[in-house]
């Protein structure tokens, strides 16, 4: 499956549309990491927790996106968006959603 966020793929035609896919990823930070990312910010440096849970969520909305690409029988999604947003009281859930349009490449 090849994954753009352009709207077309270089070398490649589109053969046929398949319409939007998409993929959403919804993880709540525990307390326990939300401490330390605070302690982090005070002291400066990366959050790795926090880094940990966007990636471990952005990898699950791009599985259902990629997944649902194939259901539909593309072999390809273009034009893809990634979005990241809190959510819940106090933004204590980080949420990834991602959509594009999934087509046949020949």
């Amino acid at each position: 499956m090849i994954h753009s966020t352009t709207p077309s793929i270089e070398g490649k035609s589109i053969n046929r549309y398949h319409g939007v896919v998409t993929g959403e990823a919804i993880l709540g930070a525990n307390i326990f990491k939300d401490f330390f990312a605070g302690i982090r910010d005070i002291v400066g440096g990366r959050s790795a927790a926090y880094e940990k849970e966007l990636h471990k969520a952005r990898k699950i909305a791009f599985d259902e996106m990629t997944q649902a690409a194939r259901d539909a029988g593309a072999n390809g999604i273009v034009a893809i968006d990634i979005d990241y947003e809190t959510v819940g009281e106090r933004g204590g859930m980080l949420m990834v959603s991602v959509s594009g349009t999934a087509v046949s490449l020949r």
